[in-house]
C-alpha cells in the first residue's frame, strides 16, 4: 500500500502539524528589516530606451514592469509584504521562509476528490430511510454554501491578494492555494454528479438562499474595490483596506465560516453517514487550515512591518467585523438546521463559532469578541486526524498518486 502525505490537525487550536514529522509547526517568525544580503552585481547598459524599472523608486512593483537592465541584485532587505519595490520575479533570496515552507507543505498534501469512493453515500442518499429530512436539508444547504464559496475565495486570491502582496515567496504559496481552491470546487462537482443532485439548485444557491447570499455579499464588500485597476496600496487608507480584505477572507471565510460548515458534515461522518463526503471534507479542511495559518502569518507580518496601520480604531473595526460575521453565521445555522438532529443544532454551532471567533481574534492580536466559552465540539480534533489507520485501497480510488509517495515493489 502506498503512503500518502498527511497532516495531523488540532482544529480547536488551528495548529498545523508537520506532514513529514508530526510535530507542531512553530508560529512563523516575523521577519524584521535585517537579513543576509547578497553581493550586488553590475549589469552593462544595453539600451538607452527609457524604462519604468523593476525595483526602482515610485509605486510598488506588480511584477509586470519593464526590465531594468541596470538593476542590482535583489537583497533580503529590499523585500516587504506590501509596497515593496524589489523585483517580484526573483524568488531568491528568501526573506519569509515560513511562506516557502507552507508552499512545500501544500504540495505534499496533494489529493483529488475522485480518489474517494462515493458508493456508500450514493446508496444512503437514494435510500428512503437513509437520512432524515432535516439531515438532507442540511447537506444540500451545506453543499450549496461551499460550492460557490470556494470560487469566491479563489477569485479573491487571483484578482486581489496576488496583485497587492508584493513578495514572491508569498505569491508562490498563493498560486498553490489557488489550485487547491480549484480542487475544492471540483469536489462539489463530483459530489453533485455522484448523488444526482440538481446542479443548478446547488451552485446557484448562493443567490437564492438569503442566509447564504448575505454571507457572500458581506465578504465581497471587502474585496470588490481591490479589483479596481486604479487601486494601489501605499497609503494608510489603502493599506488598511488590504488588511481588511485579508481578515474577511482568511480569518472569517476560511477560518470561521468554513469551520462550522465542516462540523455539520463531520457530525454525520462520525455517525457513519455520508462517509465519502466527510472524508473529502477532511482533506479540504486540512488544506484550509494551512490557508488560514498562511493568512494569519501574512496579517501579522504586515502589522510588524507597518505598525502605524494597527490603530486602536482599526482594531475595533476588525473586532466588529468578526462579530458581524458570527451573527451572519448564526442566521445561516438556523436556516440550515431549523430543528437540528442528533448531536448538532443551530445553538451549538453558534457557540462553536463564538469559540472559534475568539481564537481567531487572539491569533491576530485582537481582544476577544465574545465572552469566554468552551468548545462544544471537542470531537472535531479526532474527526479531522488524517493520520488514523486507513486502508486506502478500500476507501479510495488510487489511480492518481503523489509522485513523492509512489512505491516500486
Amino acid at each position: 500500500m502506498t503512503a500518502r502525505s498527511t497532516a495531523t490537525l488540532d482544529w480547536s487550536e488551528s495548529r498545523v502539524l508537520s506532514p513529514l514529522v508530526g510535530e507542531e509547526e512553530a508560529p512563523a517568525r516575523l521577519e524584521g528589516a535585517g537579513g543576509v544580503e547578497t553581493e550586488a552585481g553590475s549589469r552593462p547598459v544595453l539600451s538607452s530606451v527609457p524604462l519604468v524599472p523593476i525595483g526602482g523608486g515610485g509605486a510598488a512593483s506588480l511584477g509586470l514592469d519593464a526590465i531594468d537592465r541596470t538593476g542590482a541584485r535583489v537583497r533580503v532587505d529590499d523585500k516587504a509584504m506590501i509596497n515593496a519595490r524589489a523585483d517580484l520575479n526573483q524568488l531568491l533570496p528568501l526573506k519569509y521562509r515560513w511562506a516557502w515552507e507552507k508552499y512545500l507543505a501544500g504540495c505534499n498534501n496533494h489529493w483529488m476528490p475522485t480518489e474517494v469512493s462515493m458508493q456508500a453515500d450514493i446508496a444512503l442518499w437514494k435510500s428512503r430511510d437513509g437520512l432524515t429530512d432535516d439531515e438532507r436539508l442540511m447537506v444540500k444547504r451545506n453543499l450549496g454554501f461551499f460550492a460557490a464559496s470556494e470560487s469566491l475565495v479563489a477569485n479573491n486570491i487571483v484578482l486581489a491578494i496576488y496583485r497587492h502582496l508584493t513578495n514572491p515567496e508569498c505569491r508562490q504559496y498563493l498560486l498553490r492555494q489557488a489550485f487547491e481552491e480549484a480542487v475544492h470546487t471540483h469536489t462539489f462537482q463530483y459530489v453533485v454528479e455522484s448523488l444526482g443532485l440538481d446542479e443548478g439548485e446547488l451552485f446557484n444557491m448562493y443567490r437564492e438562499v438569503p442566509s447564504i447570499t448575505d454571507k457572500a455579499a458581506w465578504a465581497l464588500r471587502h474585496t470588490q474595490h481591490l479589483d479596481d485597476p486604479d487601486f494601489r496600496t501605499g497609503t494608510v487608507e489603502t493599506d488598511q483596506a488590504f488588511l481588511r480584505d485579508l481578515v474577511a477572507f482568511y480569518v472569517v471565510f476560511e477560518g470561521m465560516w468554513f469551520y462550522t460548515g465542516f462540523a455539520q458534515i463531520l457530525s454525520l461522518g462520525r455517525r457513519n453517514k455520508m462517509v465519502g463526503i466527510a472524508e473529502q471534507y477532511q482533506y479540504i479542511l486540512r488544506d484550509e487550515s494551512l490557508h488560514l495559518n498562511f493568512g494569519i502569518d501574512v496579517i501579522n507580518q504586515i502589522k510588524a512591518e507597518n505598525p502605524h496601520l494597527w490603530t486602536p480604531a482599526f482594531q475595533e473595526e476588525l473586532r466588529g467585523m468578526l462579530k458581524e460575521a458570527a451573527e451572519l453565521e448564526a442566521a445561516y445555522g438556523r436556516d440550515t438546521m431549523p430543528r437540528g438532529f442528533l448531536g448538532l443544532n443551530a445553538a451549538l454551532c453558534e457557540r462553536y463559532l463564538q469559540f472559534i471567533a475568539n481564537r481567531r481574534a487572539a491569533q491576530i492580536g485582537l481582544a476577544p469578541v465574545f465572552a469566554e466559552t468552551e468548545n462544544p465540539f471537542p470531537w472535531m480534533s479526532e474527526a479531522m486526524d488524517l493520520k488514523k489507520e486507513k486502508n486506502f485501497f478500500e476507501t479510495r480510488v488510487v489511480e492518481y498518486q503523489n509522485g513523492g509517495a509512489l512505491g516500486w515493489e
